[in-house]
């Protein structure tokens, strides 16, 4: 297959990214645009190894402009941008651990509501009561 050679419907199984997510990453520039052959977009290694990087980084929760950041510094010089790269990923880590809290909260508070319902303690409804509480 020659560089630019395969249809992206190909380049789709190959990656695992939906097509319209594809066309939509070339819109804002996270995907080069692709050449042409005809109508016809036609797309290569290197780009199959830029959209499985987007796609793990997508699904460790960074942002897409955390993925851009993350695709710049992974074409620097690695040995000047492993620093960047960690403090990038050590403020996403961040992220999450709050994301799990907050989401640890939600569960408590909805474990309460139900349980609350299964004993039939409290009269009305234990979930919309916890909603409307300020």
């Amino acid at each position: 297959m020659t560089q630019a050679g395969m249809a992206i419907g190909e380049f789709s199984r190959r990656t695992g990214g939906n097509i319209e997510t594809i066309r939509y990453y070339e819109r804002i520039g996270l995907l080069p645009l692709p050449d042409r052959k005809g109508r016809y977009r036609r797309y290569g290694t290197a780009d199959v190894g830029r959209l499985i990087f987007i796609r793990r980084a997508r699904e460790l929760g960074f942002s897409l402009d955390e993925v851009r950041a993350l695709l710049g510094l992974s074409e620097a010089d690695a040995g000047n941008s492993c620093a960047e790269v960690r403090h990038l990923a050590a403020r996403h880590l961040v992220d999450v651990k709050a994301k799990i809290a907050g989401l640890r909260a939600m569960e408590r508070t909805l474990a309460d509501a139900v349980r609350g319902c299964d004993a039939g303690e409290v009269p009305g409804c234990p979930l919309i009561a916890a909603l409307s509480s300020a």
